[in-house]
């Protein structure tokens, strides 16, 4: 009799590994970011970004980067509107349970940093968590780096919703879609 209840379960266990697989599988995601700051303010004295600040972090490149969408928000984000845009990416990143890391920038490299430098993290799961850290870099002639600014956020987005991240004088505008 035991037996016969233990197999009536077998196919119920079975079932939800394979689901539980199955939602630990990676998927491909189109991330799209945009960093912008109010156009009148300047960099504010902070905390420079280390030197490592790409570390274990996966470029988005020639490989990986896609066409920008999200083109006519930027537009709005002009100066005329009081905004500067200071970097817009779009790149593919595998998401799945387990945290991935892309380093992004803009700008000539100079010394290992750029005007504009970080990291997106981001898992998926129920919602997408994002963990970001950007920085915005002030550098002089020689390419020395003189001050920066940062936006270190942790946030939870929705798949395919375009989402505020605001640090003050700096922004951030995110959408992650399914591929």
């Amino acid at each position: 009799m035991r037996a016969l209840r233990t197999l009536a379960l077998l196919p119920l266990i079975l079932l939800s590994l394979l689901s539980s697989t199955a939602v630990l599988a990676e998927s491909l995601y189109q991330v799209e970011v945009i960093v912008f700051r109010q156009a009148a303010t300047p960099i504010s004295a902070g905390q420079l970004p280390p030197d490592n600040w790409a570390q274990d972090a996966l470029p988005v490149d020639g490989s990986n980067s896609r066409s920008t969408a999200l083109n006519a928000e930027a537009g709005k984000l002009s100066p005329s509107n009081g905004y500067q845009v200071l970097l817009h990416k779009a790149w593919s990143q595998n998401l799945g349970g387990s945290s991935s890391r892309v380093a992004i920038s803009t700008g000539n490299e100079q010394f290992g940093h750029y005007p504009v430098e970080g990291t997106i993290s981001l898992k998926a799961g129920r919602v997408i968590e994002l963990d970001s850290d950007i920085w915005v870099n002030q550098l002089d002639a020689s390419g020395i780096l003189n001050d920066s600014e940062r936006i270190k956020q942790s946030s939870r987005l929705k798949s395919s919703e375009l989402t505020f991240v605001d640090n003050g004088s700096l922004g951030l505008l995110i959408r992650v879609s399914p591929l």
